[in-house]
C-alpha cells in the first residue's frame, strides 16, 4: 500500500515541477551562430566556402612533388591527364564539408575498376571511390559511392556516364594521442546525386588496395588528393567548408 501511495505522489510532482518551469529556462541564446549566406543553388559554394575549383585555373593544385599540376582545364572542367601522376591540394584540411562534381567519359572504355576510375582522398588517405557503376559491375566495396575496400554504398546512384554527378561528404578526421594511438576513428557521410550513400560509417584507417587498413598518426590537416587511375575523369566546382 505505501509504495502504491508513493507512486501516486511521484506522478502528481513530476508534472508540477515541469509546470513550474518557465519556457526560458531552457532557451539557449549564446553562442549565437555564424551568419553565412547559402549557394544560390544547392551546388554553389556557400559564402564561407574555399574554393579548390572555380573553373579559372589551377592554382589551389600541385602533383605530389609540389609542381603545378599537369591536369588539363578547358571550358571550366578540370580532366585528368593520364600519366601525369595523382594531384593535390595546396591548403590542408581536416574534418569538413566537401562538394565536388565530377564526370566519367561519355565514351565508355572498359569494364569493372577501367572504366572511369578515379578517387577523393581526403586527407590524402582515405578515399570516396570515383567510378562509373551505371551498368557497370564490381566488386561492392569499390563501386561508386563506396568507401574503398571499406564499406559498401548503400544504393547504386550513378548517372550514366558522360552526364555530371555530385558528392556531397561530411568528414569527420581522426584524432590519436602523443604517442601515436587512436583516440576516435574517422567518420565519412557521403550523398552522391541527392542521394545518401554512406550514412556516417566509422572508418577501419588508411585506404588500402591489398591487406587490411590500418591508422598511423598524421597531422590534423592533409591536403585533399584526386586520382590519376588512366581514366579521363573530369571535376568542376569543388569547394570545402572547413568545420
Amino acid at each position: 500500500m505505501k509504495n502504491i501511495i508513493y507512486l501516486l505522489a511521484i506522478c502528481f510532482l513530476v508534472p508540477s515541477i515541469a509546470y513550474s518551469q518557465k519556457p526560458e529556462e531552457t532557451e539557449v541564446w549564446t553562442p549565437e551562430p555564424k551568419l553565412i549566406t547559402p549557394g544560390i543553388n544547392p551546388q554553389a559554394p556557400p559564402s564561407d566556402a574555399i574554393v579548390l575549383l572555380d573553373g579559372k585555373d589551377l592554382s589551389n593544385w600541385s602533383d605530389l612533388k609540389q609542381n603545378p599540376a599537369q591536369w588539363t582545364l578547358e571550358n571550366g572542367v578540370m580532366t585528368v591527364a593520364k600519366g601525369k601522376g595523382d594531384i593535390k591540394t595546396k591548403q590542408g584540411f581536416g574534418s569538413c564539408q566537401l562538394h565536388v562534381e565530377w564526370r566519367s567519359p561519355a565514351e565508355v572504355s572498359g569494364s569493372g575498376q577501367n572504366r572511369g576510375n578515379s578517387g577523393i582522398f581526403l586527407m590524402g588517405r582515405y578515399e570516396v571511390q570515383v567510378l562509373d557503376n551505371f551498368n557497370n559491375r564490381t566488386y561492392s566495396n569499390g563501386q561508386a559511392g563506396s568507401i574503398y575496400k571499406q564499406h559498401i554504398p548503400l544504393v547504386n546512384a550513378c548517372k550514366p556516364p558522360g552526364e555530371w554527378q555530385t558528392y556531397d561528404i561530411i568528414f569527420t578526421a581522426p584524432k590519436f594521442g602523443e604517442d601515436g594511438s587512436l583516440l576516435s576513428a574517422a567518420r565519412v557521410t557521403v550523398i552522391q546525386n541527392g542521394v545518401l550513400v554512406q550514412n556516417n560509417v566509422e572508418l577501419k584507417g588508411e585506404t588500402v588496395y591489398i591487406g587490411q587498413p590500418k591508422y598511423t598518426k598524421h597531422g590534423e590537416k592533409e591536403a585533399l588528393v584526386l586520382q590519376d587511375h588512366g581514366c579521363l575523369v573530369s571535376y568542376r566546382n569543388i569547394w570545402v567548408r572547413e568545420l
